[in-house]
């Protein structure tokens, strides 16, 4: 028998299995009837996943990457994570011991790239309009880090370094540290608190119907539904500054949470905006259930956030001193 032939007998048999069990798994019932996703979450295994399917894998789709394939990659990924993080140097020429700072040091990536369609795994491209609105400068957006400047405004920073949030779905993707999610559900509604900023979507699942388009919000407007033992959540109502990879407040996100066993969740989003890409696309990442011992801290931002003056007044400062150069 040959190597190739028993690596396919052997990802064959893993995947019916995993398959099989999936088809088993009965998910448990709120005391309304509801599925119960409730508990606390986290990707910290799915960090370093490529968001889209990088060019060693050319021509290949997600169920052609098989298990052994996988843990190769994984640890690639790992080595590569150690070799860049160790004695990294940090503002004012601290270098902390890297557990101080990162949750997790080993790559265990259920995926070998996020994006789940197009089946090419990769971004759809931007549409003329889209591309349009890339090139524009663009202040205060979830996305803009903006490390060198001009620090003219405290609109000149990102709202993530604002400590207004990291946008959705970004404050659900995995960012080394704070990857803790909890679902909490009652009667007509389910709640997402996120770890990282500190944020919480109360989701109506009553069928109510999104509210005004004049009314736009940095985490949109979200609408659930059940279809089986999936929670799909729709959001609209996005503002400019927050949507997702520079999309237009026209997106609408669409949310699956598919329960797989006791301890996991598949976690897809679909992106439609007509005004950014030329088609949807979806990314999926799984979300791994906790015990009860763990749980969401608090994210003091704004108490700890000393960056912002800083950054400011040391641009003051500077300007005061190039003017007092000029005047010698």
């Amino acid at each position: 028998m040959s190597k190739r032939f028993l690596t396919a007998a052997v990802f064959a048999l893993v995947a019916g299995a995993f398959v099989s069990a999936q088809q088993t798994y009965k998910v448990p019932r709120t005391a309304w009837g509801d599925p119960d996703l409730s508990g606390v979450y986290s990707n910290d295994d799915e960090t370093g996943t490529p968001l889209e399917r990088p060019a060693e894998f050319d021509g290949r789709k997600l169920e052609d990457i098989t298990p052994a394939e996988l843990k190769k990659i994984n640890q690639q990924r790992t080595e590569q994570f150690n070799a860049g993080v160790a004695g990294t140097e940090f503002a004012g020429g601290l270098r902390p011991p890297t557990h101080l700072i990162f949750d997790s040091f080993e790559r265990r990536n259920s995926r070998a790239w996020l994006v789940t369609d197009p089946p090419d795994g990769k971004v759809p491209a931007l549409t003329a309009e889209g591309q349009q609105r890339l090139r524009r400068p663009q202040r205060g957006v979830s996305t803009n880090a903006n490390p060198v400047g001009p620090f003219n405004s405290y609109e000149d920073m990102g709202l993530y370094d604002r400590c207004i949030t990291r946008g959705i779905p970004n404050s659900m993707m995995p960012a080394g540290y704070g990857s803790n999610y909890e679902i909490e559900q009652g009667q007509g509604w389910a709640a997402i608190r996120y770890e990282m900023i500190h944020e919480t979507r109360v989701v109506p699942l009553d069928g109510r119907p999104h509210v005004s388009k004049n009314i736009r919000l940095d985490l949109g407007d979200a609408r659930g539904h059940w279809e089986g033992d999936m929670l799909v959540v729709e959001t609209t109502n996005f503002t400019d500054r927050s949507a997702y990879r520079g999309a237009s407040a026209d997106l609408k996100m669409t949310e699956r949470f598919k329960p797989l066993s006791p301890t996991a969740v598949d976690w897809s989003v679909t992106f439609d905006d007509p005004h950014t890409w030329v088609r949807p696309w979806t990314f999926t990442m799984k979300l791994t259930k906790k015990d009860r011992t763990q749980q969401v801290y608090e994210y003091a931002c704004h108490e700890g956030n000393y960056a912002m003056p800083n950054i400011l007044s040391a641009q003051r400062s500077s300007e005061r001193a190039a003017q007092g150069a000029t005047k010698d």
